[in-house]
């Protein structure tokens, strides 16, 4: 995650960068440190956007800022497809980008992971969150396994907070 200033006000840089999160008590998650400043300050509170990712198995997160964004993708959608003589049903594009799910998050980053969010992704015991930019991917770490070479460097860091998560709590047992 990055900020940038620009004439005396922040504006968003995107997300980067990686984080584990294993399952915590009554099936919560933490938003990680690293991710929670750029979405609380980008939702003017605790409010994380979470939502399928259209092609992979995974889940994306964001701020509300992210809404902005996405009613100017639905006009360049419109545009390039009027342009090229295709259909577009900018009703239906609407409902896919804007039926995220809006979680709240305490001080801490703690969330609970709407049932059918869960389900989609196969969201298990554990959650790896990778920056990518204007938003961020949320992986169950197996299925993210899965995925190509493309991935590799993905999972290697998925991987190393994995076997961190997991040394840390046996220490604490």
């Amino acid at each position: 995650m990055a900020l940038l200033e620009a004439a005396g006000e922040v504006a968003f840089a995107g997300y980067s960068g990686q984080a584990y999160s294993p399952a915590g008590d009554k099936g919560r998650f933490v938003l990680p440190p690293l991710f929670r400043k750029a979405v609380r300050d980008s939702s003017d509170g605790r409010v994380l956007c979470l939502a399928k990712h259209e092609r992979w198995n995974c889940l994306i997160g964001f701020g509300l800022s992210r809404k902005d964004e996405l009613e100017a993708q639905l006009d360049r959608e419109e545009e390039l497809n009027t342009r090229l003589g295709r259909d577009y049903d900018r009703d239906l594009r609407a409902s896919q980008l804007f039926a995220f799910t809006e979680v709240p998050f305490d001080d801490s980053g703690r969330f609970v992971m709407p049932d059918h969010l869960r389900t989609l992704a196969a969201i298990g015991e554990g959650l790896y969150f990778q920056g990518a930019g204007r938003f961020f991917t949320m992986w169950n770490p197996a299925v993210l396994d899965s995925m190509g070479a493309e991935w590799d460097a993905a999972k290697a860091a998925c991987a190393s907070l994995v076997a961190d998560a997991g040394a840390s709590r046996g220490r604490r047992q």
